[in-house]
């Protein structure tokens, strides 16, 4: 297993979308690496019954896992959860995508591709570069979410157009550097600090362009809370260098 992709898929209420996106998902990346790959699922303790779903697929598909958490403790401790557990496995590349549709299960092998065979450390979905785009978003969503990438990259001085997605390929050998352990982000501002400590300790991170669509099934979990931690927690970064 030591040279396998990982893919990580963070869960809390996702009952009505998580046996679709596991199995899209296992369908790119057997395509995308023939020798294997491994899924999986943390799970927040999902009320809606997410994490029993989860461990049915992993009985039928043994690609498949689950990470059982004890409680709702935000997406930056899942994803840190899950990438330790890649990491402590052998996992040679790790990926990380939300798991409700708003990004394309096929675009798995594109990231997959600019890391292991383009040679970027980091490849990042983006948005916001030539050939990417959103869809059914209202305006309003558009200019938080831009608004939001661009005052990171201003304040932190990145040459990353799209900050605040979470659909990455990481090079195991990154995520080893950037000290995990640390990383202090709960919501979505992780994928800020990721990105940022990546590029600070000199990988090369490339964006590559996704059309991102709102989700159709199940709620959003986006708060004021989340998004106030970004704006915070940006500066603080900043200050930490």
């Amino acid at each position: 297993m030591t040279e396998l992709p990982w893919l990580i898929l963070p869960t809390y209420n996702e009952a009505e979308n998580i046996a679709g996106i596991v199995s899209a998902s296992a369908q790119t990346l057997a395509a995308a690496s023939p020798d294997g790959f491994r899924i999986l699922i943390v799970d927040d303790n999902s009320p809606d019954g997410t994490g029993q779903i989860g461990d049915r697929l992993a009985s039928e598909q043994s690609e498949v896992e689950v990470l059982h958490r004890t409680s709702r403790d935000g997406l930056g401790p899942a994803y840190l959860a899950g990438f330790e557990h890649a990491l402590s496995n052998g996992a040679a590349y790790v990926m990380e995508m939300d798991s409700d549709f708003s990004h394309d299960p096929a675009d798995l092998a594109r990231l997959l591709s600019a890391v292991r065979d383009g040679g970027a450390d980091v490849a990042l979905g983006s948005r916001y570069v030539p050939g990417g785009g959103i869809e059914n978003w209202s305006a309003g969503r558009r200019a938080i979410s831009r608004g939001g990438s661009l005052y990171a990259r201003l304040i932190l001085s990145l040459p990353v157009s799209d900050l605040t997605g979470g659909f990455k390929c990481f090079r195991a050998e990154v995520l080893r550097a950037i000290d995990l352990p640390s990383v202090t982000a709960r919501g979505y501002a992780v994928n800020i600090e990721l990105t940022y400590r990546a590029i600070g300790r000199g990988f090369k991170v490339v964006e590559i362009p996704i059309v991102f669509r709102d989700r159709i099934a199940g709620s959003s979990k986006m708060s004021w809370q989340i998004t106030a931690e970004a704006a915070w927690l940006v500066p603080v970064m900043r200050l930490r260098r």
